[in-house]
């Protein structure tokens, strides 16, 4: 698949104000400053889609964009450290857990995981809840146009095995970098699959 089109449709402080969900949907989550809206604007070939920012927790509301006339991009905020208060942490959770169980036209979670660091307890609590919520997710490792090629097979070896202590079986997982475009034809080829389930 190509991206041809991908425009901006709206944000949602609600995810009861979301667009009608009318065609498939692909939403996009992870840590603050995991690369999520360079990854984004990657994909969709567009440098100034998502905003992109190197203060985390840029990304407050429910973002859509509609790609090709056919299919909704969501652009999640992220969870964790950023810097906001308790309050608002909990206002962005509250956000995200009501969009992510009542999304009737979510098609797949992608997960963001920056690939320089070690397994993230965080990282793996959400993966966790996503399983016992029965969301479809998969992995999307991040930046690893940082890391030397030895360091790129540790550090995925070490997230796999970490899971595997829960997991019987591993989600889908993709590698990227948003600076090379590295997996950007792996990610759209997996959406233009699962659309065909539509």
């Amino acid at each position: 698949m190509q991206i041809t089109k991908a425009e901006f449709l709206t944000s949602s402080s609600k995810a009861s104000q979301c667009p009608e969900a009318d065609r498939p949907e692909y939403a996009f989550i992870g840590r603050s400053n995991v690369g999520k809206s360079s990854l984004i604007n990657m994909l969709c070939n567009k440098n100034s889609l998502a905003k992109t920012s190197s203060t985390p927790g840029k990304t407050q509301l429910i973002n859509h964009f509609t790609i090709n006339d056919k299919w909704y991009l969501v652009d999640l905020p992220g969870y964790g450290y950023a810097k906001v208060s308790k309050t608002q942490r909990k206002e962005f959770k509250l956000l995200i857990d009501n969009y992510l169980r009542h999304r009737s036209n979510l098609m797949c979670l992608f997960v963001l995981v920056d690939s320089r660091h070690n397994p993230q307890k965080i990282d793996l609590e959400f993966m966790h809840q996503m399983g016992i919520w029965g969301i479809p997710f998969v992995i999307v490792f991040t930046k690893m146009d940082k890391l030397k090629p030895s360091e790129k097979e540790k550090n995925i070896e070490s997230f796999k095995n970490a899971l595997l202590e829960e997991w019987e079986e591993l989600p889908q997982i993709f590698i990227t970098s948003a600076e090379k475009a590295e997996g950007k034809d792996e990610i759209l080829n997996f959406i233009d699959q699962v659309n065909e389930q539509w």
